[in-house]
């Protein structure tokens, strides 16, 4: 059971470097869920000043996306972690990723420094799960998603940094992965906080992608971080509820709403035991797919 709000919608989630100006006016315009600006990795270290510059700029003008808006800074402990962060938390965005944490010191880190800087508890912290020692303590960094104080609100698997930190060869299939994949899953469901797939690296083979996804979800991901805007529609939707599963839930609620089984722990639908756990099951995807209707219908009424 999600014990994050179901309808906050992460099912695509574009990584855009901070540096690119023409990247940063076009993700204005687009449809994914939510965009994270980077001001790490895909900013090199000359570019990182201008890349602070452009982003403030970007963001406290006109032009800032309807979506769910994070932004990736450098590590605290770098050289340039201290200017994103007050950066970061000039542009009001709805979280700051952080990179490379280790532990959930990381993260208590940064919410002091949030607090110091008197930042609204609505700004939330996002965490990359990309070292082999944050895989060793996603227990205790996904406890701070039960604790309201810490801000934790999502873990994002930082695929090809694992496999490069780890020596774990990337196939196609992620065969030799998907062991840290399930516990990056299983640790985001213990706190309570949502959970998203690394990148795919080739984004002309929209197909291979298409795949990716229907695994990722099948794996319990709430959704998929990306690196082109091609990527979006097909993230979109994998990650949506289909209209079968959609068409299963309303009959689950139908049948639990029925006076005949009120107050019934266990019924029989359609010949399949149904519990209440799958009642609460049925009632977050249909959330979820109202809150996915909710957003299409404000795209294209803009």
């Amino acid at each position: 059971m999600h014990h994050h709000h179901p309808a906050q919608l992460r099912r695509s989630v574009l990584y855009v470097p901070a540096s690119n100006e023409k990247a940063l006016v076009k993700s204005a315009t687009l449809a994914c869920d939510a965009v994270i600006y980077d001001l790490e990795d895909a900013v090199g270290p000359e570019e990182k000043l201008d890349a602070r510059e452009r982003l403030r700029d970007f963001l406290n003008g006109g032009d800032r996306p309807r979506c769910e808006v994070v932004v990736r800074i450098n590590a605290l402990s770098s050289i340039w972690g201290t200017e994103d962060f007050l950066a970061a938390r000039a542009v009001k965005p709805d979280a700051i990723l952080l990179p490379k944490v280790n532990g959930p010191r990381d993260i208590l880190d940064a919410d002091a420094a949030l607090d110091e800087t008197d930042a609204p508890r609505s700004l939330k912290l996002w965490a990359m799960i990309e070292t082999p020692r944050a895989v060793l303590n996603l227990g205790p960094i996904a406890e701070l998603g039960r604790d309201p104080a810490a801000r934790l609100a999502c873990l994002v698997a930082g695929t090809n940094d694992l496999a490069k930190e780890t020596g774990v060869e990337l196939t196609e299939d992620r065969r030799y992965l998907a062991p840290f994949l399930f516990q990056l899953v299983m640790a985001a469901r213990a706190g309570g906080i949502s959970v998203l797939d690394g990148v795919s690296n080739d984004f002309r083979d929209l197909d291979a992608f298409g795949k990716g996804c229907r695994e990722a979800r099948s794996m319990g991901f709430d959704g998929k971080t990306l690196i082109h805007p091609a990527q979006i529609a097909p993230a979109n939707a994998v990650f949506a509820p289909s209209s079968e599963a959609i068409a299963e839930a309303e009959a689950i609620v139908a049948a639990f709403a029925d006076p005949e089984n009120a107050g019934r722990g266990v019924i029989s639908l359609n010949g399949r035991m149904v519990e209440r756990l799958h009642l609460e099951m049925a009632q977050t995807l249909l959330e979820r797919a109202s809150a996915i209707r909710l957003k299409e219908s404000g795209e294209t009424a803009r």
